[in-house]
């Protein structure tokens, strides 16, 4: 491997240990891409420390896409959050939001003293992890994954997706912590188990040692800005070595713009836009995403609406 940098925030890059049955990916995030998304909606800490795990699973499962589009990790129930999305752009776009109940949210925090809230408590019984595929091309079906959100953590309701949804055997951890100046960083990694064919032959034994070596991970080696990602992925597999790829760096970046949401309004219909618009003849609109503020004037969507 060839030394570099990357104790950077903000990539994401694939890896392969030689010699073993496994492809993986490690990545990254803070002043760039998770930080900002995180501090500009202002969620309670706990809140917010799962969605960023929504976006570095996103991004985790996007960085591997063919072709051009995105990946949503979706999480959606009847609990306190009822929504939770984090969105991995083929281009390293990312941005995530959620929608919660801050009462529901209060009273959970104070049953739990504090401690991180497990996903039945976030969803209720019937909450759900989506993992969502859209291409960039419209003539290219969308694909979805689901699994119930009956762990405690989102790695784990993760860890059930590609086992039940993608049948690949798969580990992976995901870091984040506020730091002491209020700031975001987060880190991940996942390796995926490579299957057997007439070239490889049965990968068990291989599997097994990866997932030994995984097992030494931890999150502060993750969240350690002066361990280079090259380095910590030398640490773990320096006996047959690891070729990591080329990053690719992750920003925050929201798609939102005048002319999408001028397009969005005007197939709304004319009740709903009168109940919409304001005195002075406009329509504020709010991204849930950036928080970004569109003042739409009504006739710039219909002339039907008075």
């Amino acid at each position: 491997m060839t030394p570099s940098n990357l104790s950077l925030d903000d990539f994401i890059a694939g890896f392969s240990p030689q010699g073993l049955p496994v492809r993986g990916r490690v990545l990254r995030m803070g002043a760039g891409s998770l930080s900002p998304i995180l501090k500009r909606h202002a969620y309670p800490d706990h809140l917010a420390e799962i969605l960023g795990e929504a976006l570095m699973l996103s991004t985790l499962v996007g960085a591997g896409l063919k072709f051009e589009g995105k990946v949503l990790a979706q999480a959606e129930g009847d609990g306190p959050v009822s929504m939770l999305v984090g969105e991995y752009r083929k281009d390293g776009g990312v941005r995530a939001y959620c929608q919660h109940e801050p009462e529901r949210w209060a009273y959970l925090e104070k049953v739990n003293k504090g401690d991180k809230p497990h996903m039945p408590q976030l969803f209720g019984p019937l909450g759900r992890l989506g993992l969502i595929i859209l291409h960039d091309n419209p003539d290219m079906q969308p694909y979805q994954g689901i699994v119930p959100l009956t762990k405690g953590s989102l790695a784990e309701c993760a860890r059930d997706y590609f086992r039940q949804s993608e049948q690949v055997e798969t580990h992976l951890m995901l870091a984040i912590e506020k730091t002491a100046a209020g700031d975001w960083i987060g880190g991940a990694m996942m390796v995926q188990r490579i299957a057997g064919d007439d070239a490889r032959g049965d990968t068990s034994d291989g599997w097994r040692e990866a997932e030994a070596l995984f097992a030494t991970l931890s999150a502060e080696e993750l969240l350690d800005e002066a361990l280079p990602a090259d380095q910590l992925l030398y640490r773990m597999f320096h006996e047959g070595g690891v070729v990591m790829d080329d990053p690719q760096i992750l920003a925050d970046a929201c798609t939102c713009n005048h002319d999408r949401l001028v397009g969005t309004l005007s197939a709304m219909s004319d009740e709903a836009l009168r109940e919409m618009v304001e005195p002075d003849g406009t329509l504020v609109v709010d991204c849930q995403f950036c928080s970004r503020e569109y003042v739409i004037p009504i006739g710039d969507v219909t002339s039907a609406v008075s």
